[in-house]
């Protein structure tokens, strides 16, 4: 019950796919915005709910440790079951510690041969078997279409669907004509769902610029509480 109630509750439910719209085999998703606004607490916002519907998620951190990862989670869930009516809290971490597997990669040692052996291994091995990738730390600007092509191609042809976050730059004002910055304003067309974090008045607005799978639609914009960092309904 406490899993459908936090899913139920979650703003960023509108992120599946609508009522009576086939969920893809595969979509690409990814969180942009300058550095420190909060694309990581996103990202991981998206992983828990995937894994609050049942799903296995992989997250992939590229330049960051385990550890910090794992802080990610465990302070975001904490803050999500705050004001809950919950019971068994410590049987829904065990649940989310069970579906989650971190994996890590430096900076220099991640492509799309290197992922899709370590994918192998944990399928082939029966050790984890993942519906979501999140990959946190991409350097975009350093990757070109054809990685991206790339990568697509392994979550097609794995039926994955799979997140990323980009860091944009207050100085690069280019953007594609539907607002998508850069630097993935020549890519577009290979994410199903585009998210701008933006600071506003003082906090920092969620912003759907592009959205081909959930019921959301472009144009909707979330509050992120600033003091927690958990995406909220707004007003």
């Amino acid at each position: 019950m406490l899993k459908k109630d936090l899913v139920k509750n979650n703003p960023l439910r509108i992120l599946s796919p609508a009522p009576g719209k086939d969920s893809p085999d595969c979509s690409m998703g990814v969180v942009i915005s300058r550095a420190g606004l909060g694309k990581t607490a996103v990202l991981v916002q998206i992983a828990l709910d995937a894994i609050f519907r049942g799903n296995k998620v992989l997250h992939v951190s590229i330049g960051e440790g385990l550890d910090k990862a794992k802080v990610w989670y465990d302070d975001l869930f904490h803050e999500i079951i705050k004001g809950q009516s919950v019971e068994n809290v410590t049987d829904l971490g065990d649940d989310i510690r069970k579906n989650r597997m971190i994996m890590t990669f430096k900076e220099s040692a991640f492509s799309r041969p290197k992922l899709e052996e370590r994918l192998n291994d944990l399928v082939y091995q029966n050790i984890f078997r993942p519906d979501c990738v999140v990959i946190d730390g991409l350097d975009f600007a350093g990757a070109d279409r054809a990685a991206l092509e790339d990568i697509r191609e392994l979550m097609t042809a794995m039926n994955l669907h799979v997140w990323f976050t980009a860091l944009s730059h207050r100085d690069d004002q280019r953007a594609s004509k539907n607002g998508v910055p850069a630097p993935c304003h020549e890519m577009e067309d290979l994410f199903e769902t585009v998210i701008l974090l933006q600071p506003q008045d003082g906090g920092i607005n969620l912003r759907i610029i592009k959205d081909d799978v959930g019921s959301a639609g472009a144009g909707r914009v979330l509050p992120l509480d600033t003091a927690t960092m958990i995406v909220t309904e707004g007003k």
